[in-house]
């Protein structure tokens, strides 16, 4: 089993009363580590209404999907620019 593994099983098995002090403390070792993690996972929530031009652009999406259009995959889309 992977360090990775065994800290998963150990902060599934966290009593409730201590997750946010647990999650703080990996907070403040990602910031010392990683600034432009931390900077992502303390972020504020982006709270903006969804536009009416959004609205439509996902909608227009999800029909040209069904209609069997074709599109392209994140990866497939990744590898074609070659990252």
């Amino acid at each position: 089993m992977t360090t990775r593994e065994r800290l998963h099983q150990l902060i599934d098995s966290l009593p409730e009363c201590i997750l946010e002090a647990s999650e703080q403390a990996f907070l403040d070792l990602l910031k010392k580590e990683d600034p432009v993690a931390y900077a992502f996972f303390t972020a504020p929530i982006d709270d903006e209404e969804e536009t009416e031009e959004e609205r439509k652009a996902v909608e227009e999406a999800y029909d040209s999907i069904a209609r069997g259009d074709p599109w392209v995959s994140d990866s497939e889309l990744a590898k074609k620019l070659g990252l």
